[in-house]
């Protein structure tokens, strides 16, 4: 009879979060998510930094990037104070969400390191039965947005072996970085999470090619923001000049096969969940005339090394900045030796195990 390749339903969930407000948009975030598992979705996808929101003030505000200007201070403030560190009450509440609606969640988060306060731009991604699978920290923040986060490091450079497929995920302009999507599309995704502020038109350009290059279904995700849900205190952004329905992000939310073709979307500037089944045996049958990484490649000619040690500091106790326990742990399980060449660098030119 052969293998059977299964159809997974997945939701793309395009909404405003509570801004700058943690715990109420973990609340909305888990209703969400039940909403997702009853609608029969085994996988919901969030958009970047949604909890508890993109800085929008990168953008609009004119102060943001005064020296020692106070209100770009206090928003940056609060911005850690409202940051989700991991493992930690925000993900255990996502955890029993995803359990009980039976549905793996990709959560697009603003992490906060809990020894060092560092934030990251960091994606969350949770099984079907709630378990923290890992946590990915965007490579290199965006422009503007280094006045935020810090830099990732290759020691979150993951795909999830999951029962709804082998799952990843990228944060925004990680899509432009060729040799993060080559690491991705050796680590066998089927299912690609594209998180983004908003999926405005070039970043639904990039969302279709990493679906066509990779072979993979994507997930495109972008938040929706008016101007009226930011909060009357936020002084950064008190002479704005802005109308209260000036949308700040415009969502745009899209799910995409692995042909590069359209199967669900683009959204409006409402909030909506999008969703689409998809049939992982698309996957195989577009592998007939490309294959990336497989007979398409040329691994006598190119390869990547990549380096998968946590770039980070350590405490007196030796703890890891990048985690919570022993400097060699991380937010996310570590490979056995066996699956690296060395105890710093992986370097793949063919099939990669996966996580």
């Amino acid at each position: 009879m052969g293998d059977d390749f299964p159809t997974i339903r997945v939701a793309a969930v395009q909404a405003a979060p509570a801004f700058l407000d943690r715990d109420a948009s973990v609340a909305k975030a888990c209703r969400l998510i039940g909403e997702a598992g009853a609608n029969g979705a085994r996988l919901a996808v969030f958009p970047e930094t949604w909890l508890p929101g993109y800085p929008v003030w990168l953008d609009v505000a004119p102060g943001a990037a005064l020296w020692n200007h106070q209100p770009a201070k206090d928003v940056f403030t609060r911005l850690v104070a409202n940051a989700v560190e991991v493992p930690g009450p925000a993900t255990d509440a996502l955890s029993a969400a995803a359990a009980q609606a039976g549905c793996a969640v990709v959560m697009g988060i603003n992490e906060r390191e809990r020894s060092s306060g560092t934030l990251y731009n960091s994606i969350a991604t949770f099984g079907p039965d709630g378990r923290l699978l890992g946590t990915h920290r965007k490579l290199i923040p965006t422009y503007t947005e280094r006045l935020i986060w810090g830099r990732g490091d290759g020691s979150t450079l993951d795909v999830y072996g999951t029962p709804l497929g082998r799952v990843g995920g990228l944060v925004c302009w990680e899509h432009w970085m060729p040799l993060a999507r080559h690491a991705m599309y050796v680590a066998g995704e089927q299912i690609h999470a594209a998180l983004w502020p908003t999926v405005s038109d070039i970043h639904l350009v990039a969302s279709r090619h990493y679906a066509f290059e990779g072979r993979c279904f994507v997930i495109a995700v972008g938040s929706v923001l008016r101007r009226d849900q930011i909060p009357d205190d936020l002084t950064i952004m008190a002479d704005d000049g802005l109308a209260p329905d000036t949308p700040l992000l415009a969502g745009g939310s899209v799910i995409i096969g692995p042909d590069g073709h359209v199967l669900a979307g683009p959204a409006g500037v409402e909030e909506t969940t999008l969703y689409a089944d998809l049939d992982l045996a698309r996957i195989p049958a577009e592998h007939l005339t490309f294959d990336a990484v497989g007979h398409y490649g040329r691994p006598d000619v190119f390869s990547l090394t990549v380096n998968t040690s946590a770039q980070t500091h350590r405490d007196p106790d030796n703890r890891s900045c990048h985690g919570v326990g022993p400097a060699a742990s991380t937010t996310r399980p570590r490979p056995s030796p066996a699956t690296r060449t060395s105890r710093k660098v992986r370097r793949w030119s063919g099939p990669a195990p996966i996580r």
